[in-house]
C-alpha cells in the first residue's frame, strides 16, 4: 500500500471537535452576543490559530457551524451552530446519553432504596432497561427528547 492509498490522520478529536465545542461554548455565552470572533475561538480551544481555520472550515463545510466571512472568504466569526453541533459538543442530549443516564438512575435507586421491597422493584426496573438494549433503549429516548408520546389504543 502506498502512501497515497492510506487513510488520512484523524481531524476530528484532535482539531474539529475541539474546535466545535468552544464555538457552542462560546456562542452560547451571552456575555459574546452569540457571534464569536475566530481569535476568542482560538484560545478557548487550545489550538493554534491555523489548526482553528481549518477546523473553522472543515465545520462549515459539513453545516455545523456559519460564519462571516471577509469578500476575500476569510473566516472572520462564527454567528451559528446547528442543532447537530449543540448535540456534539455536548449541550443538547442524546438518546445514547439519555439512555445511559437512565440506567445509572435506576442502578442507583436499586442500591439506595430504603427497603427490600422497593430495591426489589428498582432491581426489576432496572434489569428489563439492561433486556431491552441500547439500540431500543435510544429509540426510546429519542422519542421521549424529542416530545413524542405514542397515543393510547
Amino acid at each position: 500500500m502506498t502512501s497515497l492509498d492510506a487513510p488520512l490522520p484523524d481531524t476530528w478529536f484532535r482539531r474539529d471537535l475541539p474546535v466545535l465545542r468552544a464555538v457552542v461554548r462560546l456562542v452560547d455565552e451571552p456575555k459574546h452576543g452569540g457571534a464569536p470572533y475566530l481569535g476568542q475561538v482560538a484560545p478557548a480551544s487550545g489550538l493554534p490559530k491555523p489548526d482553528v481555520l481549518a477546523a473553522a472550515r472543515a465545520l462549515t463545510d459539513a453545516g455545523y457551524v456559519e460564519v462571516l466571512t471577509t469578500y476575500s472568504g476569510e473566516i472572520v466569526r462564527f454567528t451559528g451552530v446547528s442543532p447537530e453541533a449543540r448535540r456534539l459538543a455536548g449541550l443538547w442530549p442524546t438518546p445514547q446519553g439519555e439512555w445511559d443516564r437512565l440506567l445509572e438512575q435506576l442502578a442507583a435507586r436499586a442500591a439506595n432504596a430504603p427497603s427490600e421491597v422497593e430495591r426489589a422493584r428498582w432491581r426489576a426496573f432496572s434489569d428489563a432497561a439492561v433486556a431491552v438494549g441500547p439500540d431500543d433503549g435510544a429509540l426510546l429516548m429519542s422519542a421521549l427528547i424529542g416530545g413524542y408520546v405514542p397515543r393510547a389504543r
